[in-house]
C-alpha cells in the first residue's frame, strides 16, 4: 500500500538567525503540532555565498532544553562549542547531533577558516522532539562525521543515500536516537524512478534541499519544499526531475503535549516557566 499525500509545504520568507545563518523554516510544531511528531521544526539555511571577512559571523551562546538538534552541513564549515564542554568544526557531508534534553548554552559560528576564504553555505538544521521521561536527561553530543555516515546505491542506477540514522537496507545509521526515527540523505539522478520503502505507522516527509521531484506520479515538489505523508502505508514513488538532493525524514509519533516557547520545548507550561527561571538564575547550565 503506498503512502497518501497529506500536504506540501515550503515559506518563501526567510529570516537571519545572528548574521551567519540566513534560514528559512520549512515546517514547524507552532504550524502542525503533533502531526509532524518526532520533529518539530527544520530551518533551511542557504544557499547563500558569503563574503570573505575576519568577523565572527553567526549566533553567540544562548539556551535550549527538551530536545535535540541535528545540523546537517552541505557547503561552508560551521563551529560548535557548549556549555557541556563539547565542540569541534563540521563541513560538507558532516552531521552534529546535539541532545539539548535538561539543559544546554551552546554557541555556532562559521568556522575561522570559512570565514576567512568565504564561499558558499547551505546546510540544515532540525529539531527532533523527546519523549516526556527523556526530557531532563544529561545533555549530549554526537559528532558524526562524513566518513561515519554509510552509503548505500539505489537500484537501476538510481543514485545514492546516506544513512545518518535509523536503518535503509543493510545499512544503520551511526546516530544514537531516543525514539526511532530515520534520517536519509538522498541524491536522486536525472530521470531516476524509484519506490521508496517507509516504515509503517511512522510520520513520514520528503524535505526537497535541491532539484525537482514528482511524487506519485503527479505531485511535484520543488527546492525548499517539504512534502508530508500519511502514516499509513509503506511506499511511495519518486521520479527526479534532474539531480535532486532529498532529505528523508520518518519517526515514530510521541504522543504526548507539546508546549514551546522559543529554544525551550517542553510538556506543560510549568515547565518553560521552570526553564525561563533556570536560565535567569543561573542554574541552567548546572542541568548539562
Amino acid at each position: 500500500m503506498n503512502k497518501t499525500i497529506l500536504g506540501r509545504y515550503g515559506n518563501e520568507h526567510g529570516h537571519w538567525v545572528g548574521d551567519g545563518f540566513p534560514v528559512r523554516s520549512l515546517f514547524s510544531y507552532n504550524m502542525l503540532d503533533r502531526h509532524i511528531s518526532p520533529f518539530l521544526l527544520l530551518d533551511y539555511a542557504g544557499p547563500h555565498y558569503f563574503a570573505p571577512t575576519t568577523d565572527r559571523r553567526g549566533v553567540g551562546q544562548h539556551p535550549h532544553r527538551g530536545f535535540e538538534t541535528v545540523t546537517i552541513v552541505y557547503d561552508g564549515e560551521v563551529e560548535h562549542k557548549d556549555s557541556a564542554g563539547n565542540g569541534g568544526v563540521i563541513g560538507p557531508g558532516d552531521v552534529q547531533w546535539m541532545t539539548a534534553a535538561s539543559g544546554i548554552l551552546h554557541e555556532e559560528y562559521h568556522s575561522a577558516a570559512f570565514a576567512k576564504t568565504g564561499g558558499p553555505f547551505k546546510m540544515i538544521q532540525l529539531w527532533v522532539n523527546l519523549p516526556a521521561k527523556d526530557k531532563m536527561a544529561p545533555s549530549g553530543y554526537q559528532g558524526i562525521t562524513n566518513a561515519d555516515i554509510p552509503v548505500v546505491e539505489l537500484a537501476g542506477g538510481a543514485g545514492m543515500a546516506r544513512v545518518i540514522a535509523g536503518d535503509f537496507g543493510d545499512a544503520k545509521g551511526p546516530a544514537k536516537t531516543f525514539t526511532p526515527i530515520n534520517v536519509w540523505d538522498l541524491r536522486l539522478t536525472r530521470d531516476a524512478d524509484m519506490t521508496l520503502s517507509l516504515p509503517e505507522g511512522h510520520t513520514a516527509m520528503l524535505v526537497v534541499l535541491g532539484g525537482h521531484l514528482t511524487v506519485e506520479g503527479n505531485q511535484d515538489v520543488g527546492e525548499a519544499e517539504m512534502l508530508m505523508l500519511s502514516r499509513e502505508g509503506s511506499e511511495v514513488h519518486l521520479r527526479a526531475n534532474g539531480d535532486t538532493t532529498i532529505l528523508v525524514l520518518t519517526g515514530e509519533p510521541i504522543d504526548e503535549p507539546i508546549v514551546g516557547y522559543g529554544p525551550f520545548v517542553m510538556n506543560t507550561e510549568a515547565e518553560i516557566r521552570q526553564a525561563i527561571d533556570d536560565v535567569n538564575s543561573g542554574r541552567f547550565a548546572m542541568a548539562a
